[in-house]
């Protein structure tokens, strides 16, 4: 199945009150391990790749050739989207270019006129190509490949100014952040969530940072219109975890255990159980088929 945007997916899981798992991936063994969990679970998927991650693999064009190849090889029959995350003006573009199927351009760092305008033309561009945009307001907290934020929380009139552009998705920040959630963290803002969901209509928000977030706060946001929802850091620590298990009981010394396909795929089961477990909690399970 050839690699989709995600307009069709976040319509069905808004109509559906469901959510479709945004999961990032690092390099082959990342995107395999979450491509055959979606194909096991028939739920739709969203592969997120980072500018910084891109770069890792050498390149948008890589990555997208490699996507369309292991999609193509692995037989996968569920929704598959190729997507940039945090992407800048240029490399949205470049992603458009590589044959990404669609791209998050954040413009949250601009004056509300700037990022306005330049979002205007990401969306032309890749409507023009058949891909689709996501846009944020308001800086999501933490850090991801040098965009920082605090954790700002959007105003729903700015989230409606954007949302009026054409963007496909909104990401909007509800007090969110990406990375580890600090003992002190005082929760998602819903109060403001529902302002921003009466303000956008049927618009699909996005919740970045999905690691750490208690379940009941993701049900909840996804019953307040969140459709999409982003997951790295968990995946990096389930790997990381992993990956120590094996170096510290030695079954590196084992036999041929330093063979990287052996000394990696505890790493990838444990990818698997982590997309397995947020996917029955957005509840996408069953949803491709």
């Amino acid at each position: 199945m050839p690699l989709v945007n995600v307009k069709e997916m976040m319509q069905k899981a808004y109509e559906g009150h469901y959510a479709v798992g945004h999961f990032n991936i690092n390099n082959l063994e990342w995107t395999k391990a979450i491509l055959q969990t979606a194909e096991e679970l028939k739920s739709p998927v969203i592969l997120g790749v980072s500018e910084g991650a891109n770069k890792h693999m050498t390149g948008f064009k890589t990555v997208a050739a490699m996507v369309a190849a292991m999609v193509e090889d692995l037989n996968i029959t569920v929704p598959v989207a190729l997507h940039l995350d945090h992407g800048t003006y240029e490399g949205a573009k470049k992603a458009l270019a590589a044959g990404y199927s669609s791209v998050m351009f954040d413009g949250s760092h601009y004056d509300i006129d700037e990022n306005i305008q330049k979002t205007k033309e990401i969306v032309e561009l890749a409507h023009s190509m058949g891909c689709t945009v996501e846009a944020e307001v308001g800086s999501i907290g933490g850090e991801e490949d040098g965009v920082a934020g605090k954790g700002e929380v959007a105003d729903p009139a700015q989230c409606k100014l954007i949302s009026d552009l054409g963007v496909d998705i909104l990401a909007a920040g509800i007090g969110n952040i990406h990375g580890q959630y600090p003992a002190n963290w005082q929760g998602l803002d819903f109060e403001t969530l529902g302002k921003i969901q009466a303000a956008c209509g049927n618009m699909p928000l996005v919740l970045h940072g999905g690691t750490g977030i208690p379940t009941a706060m993701i049900k909840k946001a996804i019953s307040l219109g969140v459709c999409k929802i982003n997951v790295n850091t968990e995946c990096q620590l389930a790997f990381c975890a992993a990956t120590r298990s094996y170096i510290e009981a030695n079954k590196d010394k084992e036999k041929k255990g330093f063979d990287p396909r052996k000394l990696l795929a505890p790493g990838c089961e444990a990818i698997k159980a982590t997309v397995r477990e947020k996917m029955e909690i957005f509840g996408s399970i069953g949803k491709a088929e």
